[in-house]
């Protein structure tokens, strides 16, 4: 299974996006989408597994939830939108993580890239794919590309696209 987990995209429609979706099995967003456009777009041509993020509005909020649990080839997965890192999660994201622990714990908000195991839990992966899109205050524009088979990550790579005010591609319309 092909995955392309991004986060906090922030209404950003590019060219430089839709071309790692095009080779993705599934696109796995964590939140902040901005608006429905991107959504909609993407979910036209991959299925779509998301949550909504703090700065969506009701079209999102009504498509996605706040907290997603779904498994991929056996590996058992919860999305958020907030959820903090390995000694640092928020607290509502601490007791999903508590009601049943996964094998991976996905989120965005913070913009900061992080893939990390938890020692604390049985070395559960957390996973930050950083910021998309062109608003925030990070620097470089990520996503992460991953492939899962029969309970494992057996690719992980980190996308660069670029920074947040550099080589602009032209929105899609």
């Amino acid at each position: 299974m092909k995955i392309l987990l991004l986060s906090d995209t922030h209404s950003c429609i590019e060219k430089d996006i839709m071309k790692h979706v095009q080779v993705a099995d599934e696109v796995w967003h964590a939140g902040d989408w901005g608006n429905k456009t991107l959504s909609d777009m993407i979910s036209a041509i991959k299925p779509v597994r998301s949550v909504y993020g703090n700065v969506d509005g009701e079209d999102i909020r009504m498509l996605y939830p706040l907290n997603n649990r779904f498994n991929c080839e056996g590996l058992s997965i919860l999305m958020t939108h907030i959820g903090g890192y390995p000694g640092h999660y928020s607290k509502p994201a601490r007791e999903e993580i508590k009601a049943e622990r996964p094998d991976i714990f996905i989120c965005g908000h913070s913009h900061i890239l992080r893939v990390m195991k938890d020692p604390a839990l049985n070395n559960m992966i957390t996973i930050n794919p950083g910021a998309a899109g062109r608003h925030g205050f990070h620097n470089m524009r990520t996503m992460i590309r991953m492939e899962i088979l029969k309970h494992k990550i057996t690719l992980m790579e980190v996308i660069e696209l670029g920074t947040r005010t550099s080589g602009i591609s032209p929105e899609i319309k």
